[in-house]
């Protein structure tokens, strides 16, 4: 793996633990590196482990603009079950948005879920993003 491309979004967070436990829930995710800064801010990077991209947790006092539909963070999920069970566990613990709502191809079956701070995760099954991507030509900018 190499740091190229796109590597991080950085999001603040006002309950780092909390945060800690909805992304291990909801995208699979796990503590890769976790720090204190000199002036005392907690710094957590998380990840699926598949591919060299983190999401990286950043303690705030407070979330001013939190990615809000149609900003949001987009996490595949292996079967439209796995979909429905975890936005069964979103509904009882009062964090889905949205859905799940079939959009056919290419959007899939998903969700959105808010996380502790009101930023938005999507939950789908069936976008075919990395068949997508393999499909382009390399060198090609399809735009």
């Amino acid at each position: 793996m190499s740091d190229i491309g796109l590597t991080h979004i950085a999001l603040p967070v006002t309950n780092m633990e909390e945060s800690l436990a909805f992304y291990a829930i909801y995208a699979h995710m796990q503590v890769v590196h976790r720090r204190t800064d000199p002036d005392g801010t907690q710094v957590v990077w998380l990840s699926d482990c598949t591919r060299p991209f983190v999401i990286v947790l950043i303690q705030s006092p407070r979330v001013d603009a939190p990615l809000l539909p149609l900003a949001h963070l987009g996490v595949g999920c292996a079967t439209r079950q796995e979909v429905d069970a975890l936005c069964e566990h979103a509904r009882q613990a009062g964090c889905l948005r949205l859905g799940p709502t079939d959009s056919g191809y290419p959007i899939g079956y998903w969700a959105f879920l808010a996380d502790p701070d009101g930023h938005t995760l999507e939950i789908a099954h069936g976008q075919e993003v990395a068949l997508t991507v393999a499909e382009v030509p390399e060198g090609d900018n399809p735009s």
